[in-house]
């Protein structure tokens, strides 16, 4: 009886055989959630307007995502396309960087400006892409916006901005921080003679930009979620030595404090700015923004 209670069992062993492989997953067939976390086909979330289906959670667009959603047909007819950054300064490695930049990006920097037009409405728009430098806005960021906003000016067109942007491009230095002023200077001539300029901030939108054009549309929108604010948040902390909110910066608190006129979901984007348009027209005419 003993002798059965403690005899030790016998497992059968299965052959390991040839090593185990990983899947062949394609790249970029799947995409993770970093809200969520859940794993949705690419091409589904893509199809969402890049929204996850889960949560959702709004991906990133680069320029020219955005440009396809937004305008009509997605067509633009871009202006000062041959702008491109050089190295001021002799930046040590800005010159390979931004050459890698292009590269990787498809653009010549972070903005990309035309005219086109939305719900019928024309309009001088400006994107800004993430994926350029982190969206940063050095010299040639800040001329195409002021020759955007020049351009809408003189041709009496509503200005839009999408902004996404890590703020001032440190390698150009004191030339990137002087592009604030160009660029705000550039939108007080032009709001002061009646023009409607309606601004959107993405996810992220800080720095120079946040600071600078970005903030003074007549309306200011955004997506949600989108973190928008100036320094970050660990520099806050320790600057006034406080805890902040779990949702600071987020468009859900600047609309909460003021910052911010109405958070827009991406499929209800371009119909918001058409209804905002179409309240500013006449006869198709753009009429004063303020």
């Amino acid at each position: 009886m003993f002798k059965d209670l403690f005899h030790k069992k016998k497992y059968a062993t299965i052959p390991s055989g040839q090593p185990r492989t990983k899947p062949d997953i394609p790249e970029g067939l799947m995409s993770k959630c970093p809200k969520c976390g859940n794993i949705q086909f690419s091409k589904e979330v893509e199809k969402n307007l890049k929204v996850c289906p889960s949560c959702g959670h709004h991906f990133r667009l680069n320029a020219w995502e955005r440009i396809a959603i937004t305008l009509d047909e997605g067509k633009l007819t871009e202006l000062d396309a041959e702008l491109e950054s050089v190295d001021p300064l002799g930046f040590p490695g800005y010159a390979s960087k931004l050459e890698a930049q292009k590269k990787s990006s498809g653009l010549k920097d972070a903005v990309v400006t035309g005219t086109g037009t939305i719900g019928g409405l024309p309009v001088v728009a400006a994107f800004m892409s993430f994926d350029f430098f982190a969206g940063s806005m050095g010299s040639v960021v800040g001329e195409k916006i002021t020759r955007a906003i020049e351009h809408a000016h003189a041709n009496k067109l509503p200005m839009i901005i999408f902004s996404t942007s890590s703020g001032a491009r440190m390698q150009e230095s004191i030339l990137s921080l002087m592009q604030m002023a160009k660029t705000s200077a550039a939108l007080a001539k032009f709001q002061g003679d009646g023009g409607l300029y309606i601004s959107v901030m993405t996810d992220p939108t800080t720095g120079g930009v946040s600071a600078s054009f970005a903030m003074l549309g007549d309306f200011n929108l955004s997506e949600p979620g989108a973190l928008i604010g100036f320094a970050g948040r660990i520099v806050i902390e320790q600057t006034i030595r406080q805890k902040l909110p779990d949702n600071f910066q987020t468009a859900e608190f600047n609309l909460q404090h003021g910052q911010l006129d109405k958070v827009v979901h991406r499929k209800e984007m371009k119909a918001t700015l058409t209804k905002l348009l179409d309240m500013h027209s006449v006869k198709g005419e753009i009429i004063n923004g303020g």
